[in-house]
């Protein structure tokens, strides 16, 4: 909680809207949570000038008070009530905590124009018992008729609840940090508070020795005050403490727990009559005890950091201190320690305990150095000014903490650079002066000193860039795409073909399947290159798992064979995989395996068999979808595991990469029809990008054309033929139609012909003369008869 009263002692604030400051802060990071306002309307200082019985009730009272500017009827039960007493009035119109609104009235009869309040019905004090006898707050009679009395109570004050990122340093548990947050926002310097005291000619160190023996503890200070006047707190310190939510007690206790609100830095205040000439800084010891302040023996451990006066603890350090050295009303000399300790120890230690108070919280947050000697300094100069005490020269100093300055080099590219924005030295250097960072300025890169007091900036630009950030305003970024550098995630090399074989076989209706490298001699010979010899293993597991295979089809007619003996009559699969040759030569391979039938529609009892010219249809689609169009031929070739009839090797750009038929009668009686291709061949090739072409606006001509010919002429060539003299104007050739044996060694195959032009409509006369000149030259070059002519 941070009163904002409070923080204009160190920042000019006095015209600011304290709500509109909120939104501000909000906005640079730190969040307000809650703005509290404890201001209350209509109400007023008085003074009872006439007190009366009531004539209809034994314990209310008639009052007449002057209120400053008129003189009111208030209705009053408490027992207090009295002429000349000067009272807090609550007006017509005012709230009370509560949402309790007072309003003009009649009570027993009798006309009530306000009310006469206690501190517990303000909030300020607990409604207990003893506070609701003690009737209404009685004020001093010094305090001014008809004044606000808010300015007497101290209510005029706003406070901030704040939500603190973990991440933040301690800055914001202590009303200088936030003032600085505060003064970077509105670019206002702060003023720190007035630490000069007098000293008196004894030096501390003839009085107390300090002694560390722990690691735990890098900086420890220790001075010494006399002749304390121990008594109430000044007023502004009372309602300062109140406002941050703590019990004043007295000045001494209330002055330690004042300068922790004000610098973050946790004091502990010793009675130096009971602590000794002597403080010992250790481990605790495993089963070591301490009776704290709130009078619960505590049992510590070798975990836990104590101070000892040499032998016994005294206090648990960070945490609370003993019951042993407190301070009480008659203590006149006094011990001031400020310190720094480990904060994790700290926090482990108040968690263990269940021990949390202010002090650990900011102790596990981490401390600045330079904070805790400002501290101990402020603390005397308030104990001089009001509890008359007498300081000690010097300090008792236990120093082993790192001083090393954290200094950041960087040029503005690289603020931008982080925050995607585009700022100017000039930007650079308002933002520094704000942040209140000391800076120079060589060879175009600033090199920012920083403070001490924000221990959660580390010295690199990142955080710097933060900090710049957050006060020029994240809400003032503009929004924009990342410029990064991106590039589609696909599959590259043989991985890509392979994969889009896969994916575009198992589309045409193809189960893969994975089998063994190895393979039986007997296997092994199946179709065989004779170009190639098999590698054999010397020391095989087994005999039918002691060749590398060549060929995969020998694998797949293995699994055509464990599928048919388990009834099952459609196989269709295919497997990608390597191959070894005796040279250690790596082919990868496409193999393909079909029987049975393809498709089948019982309803319309319809089914479409597995045959030569499906699966090479099947072979032409995939090859098409590769990108090899007008690429592919099939020529004639026996293999002795192929049927001699139905087989043929399969060409790209008239190089063989594979072969294609039906199973050998002598291996298998079924229709079994196989294809192997070269999947490194298919890598190797070229493929040419694909080419948008627009369809043709002009319509198509379609002629048939019919040829008798020998039998030992293929339909291929006379294709490429009728292609080859189709001239430009011939857009596709497709056999449609063959009659076997429709003369003694002759056989019929029907072509269709499609003419069209992308640029203009045909005329009948110049695609018959394209067509005539097609009949010429086929019917010469095979000896071809035209039929129907």
């Amino acid at each position: 909680m941070i009163s904002l009263e409070w923080v204009s002692d160190y920042v000019d604030i006095k015209n600011e809207d304290l709500h509109e400051l909120a939104i501000k802060i909000t906005k640079a990071g730190v969040n307000i949570e809650q703005v509290l306002d404890n201001h209350i309307s209509n109400l007023v200082i008085g003074k009872v000038i006439t007190c009366m019985k009531h004539p209809n009730s034994d314990h209310l009272h008639i009052c007449m008070v002057d209120i400053g500017d008129d003189v009111v009827k208030i209705v009053c039960g408490a027992p207090n009530v009295r002429e000349d007493l000067k009272v807090i009035v609550a007006l017509p119109g005012a709230v009370l905590p509560g949402n309790f609104e007072i309003k003009k009235g009649l009570i027993r009869g009798e006309e009530s124009n306000g009310m006469l309040v206690a501190l517990f019905e303000l909030g300020m004090e607990e409604k207990t018992e003893e506070n609701y006898a003690k009737g209404i707050h009685e004020v001093e009679d010094n305090i001014l008729v008809g004044s606000d009395a808010n300015l007497y109570l101290g209510t005029n004050d706003c406070l901030y609840e704040l939500d603190v990122h973990k991440h933040r340093n301690n800055d914001c548990y202590y009303h200088i940090g936030f003032a600085y947050e505060i003064a970077s926002i509105l670019n206002k310097k702060v003023t720190l508070p007035e630490i000069e005291h007098r000293e008196i000619d004894a030096n501390v160190n003839d009085f107390i020795t300090v002694t560390v023996e722990t690691d735990r503890c890098p900086y420890y200070l220790a001075k010494c005050v006399k002749n304390v006047v121990i008594k109430e707190s000044p007023d502004f310190i009372k309602k300062r403490l109140i406002s941050a939510g703590m019990r004043p007690i007295n000045n001494v206790v209330d002055i330690s727990n004042y300068v922790m609100l004000e610098f973050g830095q946790p004091l502990h205040f010793f009675d130096r009559d009971t602590l000794g000439d002597k403080i010992v800084v250790r481990s605790a010891k495993n089963g070591e005890e301490i009776r704290t302040l709130d009078g619960v023996n505590r049992v510590l451990n070798s975990n836990d950091l104590v101070i000892t006066d040499g032998e016994t603890p005294v206090c648990i350090a960070g945490v609370m201190g003993g019951e042993n050295t407190e301070v009480k009303e008659i203590s006149k000399t006094i011990l001031i320690e400020s310190a720094i300790f480990d904060a994790v120890s700290i926090r482990n230690t108040a968690a263990r305990l269940n021990l949390k108070s202010e002090a650990s919280i900011r102790y596990g947050k981490g401390l600045s150095y330079e904070y805790t000697n400002m501290a101990i300094e402020r603390a005397c100069y308030l104990l001089e000014k009001y509890a008359d005490a007498e300081i000690f020269c010097d300090v008792v100093k236990h120093d082993k903490v790192e001083k090393a300055k954290k200094i950041v080099t960087f040029k503005t590219e690289e603020v931008n650079k982080l925050l995607g924005i585009t700022l100017t030295d000039e930007d650079v250097k308002i933002e520094l002066e704000r942040l209140d960072f000391p800076y120079e300025e060589k060879n175009k890169d600033f090199v920012v000193t920083i403070p001490t007091r924000r221990l959660d900036i580390d010295a690199n630009v990142n955080d710097i860039a933060e900090e710049i950030g957050r006060l020029y305003g994240y809400h003032n970024l503009v929004s924009t795409l990342p410029k990064v550098p991106t590039k589609r995630g696909e599959y590259k090399g043989d991985v890509k073909i392979r994969k889009e074989i896969s994916k575009r076989l198992r589309s045409l209706g193809l189960n893969e399947c994975k089998t063994y490298t190895l393979t039986s001699p007997e296997m092994a010979t199946l179709f065989h290159c004779a170009q190639q010899e098999n590698l054999v293993l010397p020391n095989p597991m087994s005999v039918d798992k002691s060749v590398i295979r060549l060929s995969i089809l020998p694998s797949l007619l293995a699994v055509y064979d464990y599928n048919k003996a388990r009834n099952v009559k459609d196989i269709h699969l295919y497997e990608i995989s390597k191959t070894y040759d005796k040279e250690y030569n790596e082919i990868t391979k496409i193999a393909i395996l079909m029987s049975g039938n393809y498709l089948v529609n019982e309803w319309q009892q319809t089914v479409v068999k597995v045959d030569f010219y499906l699966l090479k249809g099947i072979v032409v689609n995939l090859l098409h979808y590769l990108g090899f169009k007008n690429r592919i031929s099939f020529v004639k070739e026996e293999n002795d595991s192929l049927h001699p009839g139905i087989s043929a090797n399969i060409l790209l750009d008239r190089q063989k990469v594979g072969m294609i038929g039906r199973i050998h009668p002598s291996l298998k009686k079924e229709d079994i029809f196989v294809c192997e291709i070269s999947m490194k061949a298919l890598y190797e090739a070229s493929v040419k990008p694909i080419k948008f072409k627009e369809a043709s606006k002009y319509p198509e001509i379609v002629k048939d054309i019919a040829f008798i010919v020998d039998n030992v002429v293929d339909s291929e060539t006379i294709k490429n033929c009728i292609q080859n003299n189709g001239k430009r104007i011939l857009s596709t050739v497709e056999v449609f139609d063959l009659y076997p044996n429709i003369q003694e060694g002759k056989k019929s195959i029907a072509y269709k012909l499609v003419f069209k032009d992308y640029m203009r409509t045909l005329q009948e006369e110049e695609v018959m003369e394209v067509f005539n000149h097609i009949a010429s030259r086929v019917t010469t070059e095979f000896g071809a008869v035209l039929r129907d002519r």
